[in-house]
């Protein structure tokens, strides 16, 4: 190998949860951290001042004990707890017939199930208060210094400890008390299912826990998504480490089984490395470490892409919007895919931006008229906003995006005749300077795991075929969406800290002292 312009002892790649998360904790330990974006996207763009957006954010993990641990070391909990605000309700379910409020207030919520509900008021009470021993069991497993998914015989040996302390990893059906076709299980389900990143077969200990999630407290971040990723990153460079989110690595230059520097997209030499940690999924990962072949064992599980996310983005009038739409809704038509609606303020006082999210079952499939389906089921919900919206997009089929502001007679109708829509088609290329792209963006992807691994939990281990590399991202505890991420962080963060015994000891001081304080 060339030798190395610099040296770090961890270089990240991509902007993910865990993959920050993951360079945070590990430069708050002394480690010198660079990140390098990796094609990472910033999750707004703008056309004409407008802001539109990517993917919708929804901080689920804000409550979780994964998340307490980080900032507790971080040294930050009650300067990041000033940045949140709850959501009232935290999710509403609108379905043809129905439209649920679930508040944090207990007893306004006992009333909305007397509404909706009545006839199961009783069997709702009981899944509640199973849902909050089932989610007291996880907060406490999910609180304990061990690996997620585990690797070595110690590891497993651990983990499987505290595996066994959760509920439901049979299979057993906590909805069970419900009949098969009743509303009230999409209502548990639709959210969940949402906030997982499987594919296929979410299973029920994961769907108790991810429910609990959205019904725990939901709390939000003013600026969303880029607040949290801004939020790590001051802490990565407050703690020495650099960030370069505009650089890409092109290659991992590896020798014995390990790699020995990575090489930046434009750089003539390579920058020297301990450890790499990746938010990809490890054949991608690896794919950029040149003729490196990784082994494979019979008990290696098949980590597969199943499916992905559309996003559709509009700009609305406020007028368009009933008063009581709430910033997170679940739209369940009788027909079609349900359709994930985030409501957040638009650049201006006088607009709207609405996220709605769909999962596609092929991310293959062909994307022609996904939106203008997501766009119907929008309106089917909310009648009156064909009037006041102004401008939808979608990052994901390279289409056009539509401008109904100034519509003539001689521009394109939009969706079915009914709609009466007609819009401007903008091209692609008049996005790219205010942050848009020409060319469709990939969608984030949802896994499946064959067979299935930690009862359904896990899927690709957080080491790879390299023996200093490693991953995050969403392909490793599929199951539990945002807490999986953080989870295989504190496991990374974890295995990368025990190989230095002065950086460990160093780590064991600093809890030592956080527990006096």
């Amino acid at each position: 190998m060339t030798s190395a312009s610099k040296h770090y002892d961890v270089v990240i790649l991509g902007c993910g949860l865990g993959a920050l998360a993951t360079a945070a904790l590990l430069a708050r330990r002394s480690w010198r951290v660079l990140i390098l974006g990796q094609g990472w996207l910033r999750p707004t763009y703008t056309y004409d001042g407008l802001t539109l957006a990517r993917r919708p954010f929804t901080f689920l993990s804000a409550s979780s004990p994964a998340w307490g641990r980080v900032l507790v070391e971080l040294a930050q909990s009650q300067t990041f707890r000033r940045r949140l605000s709850s959501l009232d309700p935290m999710l509403q379910v609108l379905a043809p017939d129905m439209r649920l409020d679930l508040p944090p207030d207990t007893q306004l919520f006992a009333r909305e199930i007397d509404r909706e509900f009545p006839a199961v008021r009783r069997v709702v009470d009981d899944l509640y208060a199973e849902l909050a021993r089932t989610n007291a069991a996880a907060d406490a497993a999910f609180e304990r210094d061990v690996v997620w998914p585990p690797g070595g015989f110690w590891e497993r040996r651990e983990t499987s400890r505290v595996l066994a302390t959760l509920p439901y990893l049979d299979g057993t059906d906590f909805l069970v008390e419900f009949p098969r076709d009743h509303a009230f299980r999409e209502v548990v389900t639709a959210p969940a299912v949402f906030a997982s990143d499987l594919g296929d077969n979410v299973p029920a200990f994961a769907l108790a826990r991810l429910h609990g999630a959205w019904t725990r407290g939901v709390s939000r971040l003013a600026d969303g998504e880029d607040e949290l990723i801004d939020f790590l990153l001051d802490r990565v460079r407050a703690h020495g480490g650099d960030t370069r989110l505009a650089d890409r690595a092109s290659e991992l230059v590896h020798k014995g089984g390990k790699v020995r520097g990575v090489i930046v997209d434009g750089d003539d030499a390579p920058i020297g490395v301990t450890f790499v940690v990746s938010d990809m999924a490890t054949p991608q990962l690896l794919d950029l470490a040149k003729g490196f072949e990784p082994s494979r064992s019979e008990k290696d599980p098949d980590v597969d892409p199943s499916g992905a996310r559309f996003v559709v983005s509009m700009v609305v009038r406020p007028e368009g919007l009933p008063q009581q739409l709430a910033t997170e809704s679940f739209l369940l038509p009788k027909s079609g895919r349900p359709v994930h609606l985030q409501k957040v303020p638009g650049a201006s006082p006088d607009t709207v931006l609405l996220i709605a999210e769909a999962l596609i079952e092929d991310d293959g499939a062909d994307l022609e008229r996904t939106r203008e389906e997501i766009l119907g089921t929008v309106m089917e919900f909310l009648p009156f906003i064909e009037r006041h919206i102004l401008i939808c997009d979608s990052p994901h089929d390279g289409r056009p995006l539509w401008d109904f502001r100034n519509p003539t007679s001689g521009d394109p109708r939009i969706g079915h005749e009914s709609w009466g829509l007609r819009a401007q088609m903008v091209d692609r290329s008049r996005l790219r300077a205010s942050g848009g792209s020409m060319e469709p963006e990939l969608m984030v992807p949802r896994f499946r795991v064959t067979p299935p691994q930690l009862a359904g939990l896990a899927g690709e281990p957080i080491r790879t075929g390299l023996g200093n590399v490693f991953v995050t991202g969403r392909s490793v505890l599929p199951a539990l969406g945002q807490e999986g991420e953080l989870l295989a962080a504190w496991g990374v963060a974890r295995v990368i800290t025990r190989s230095d015994r002065r950086k460990e000891k160093m780590l064991r001081e600093m809890w030592s002292k956080v527990e006096l304080s």
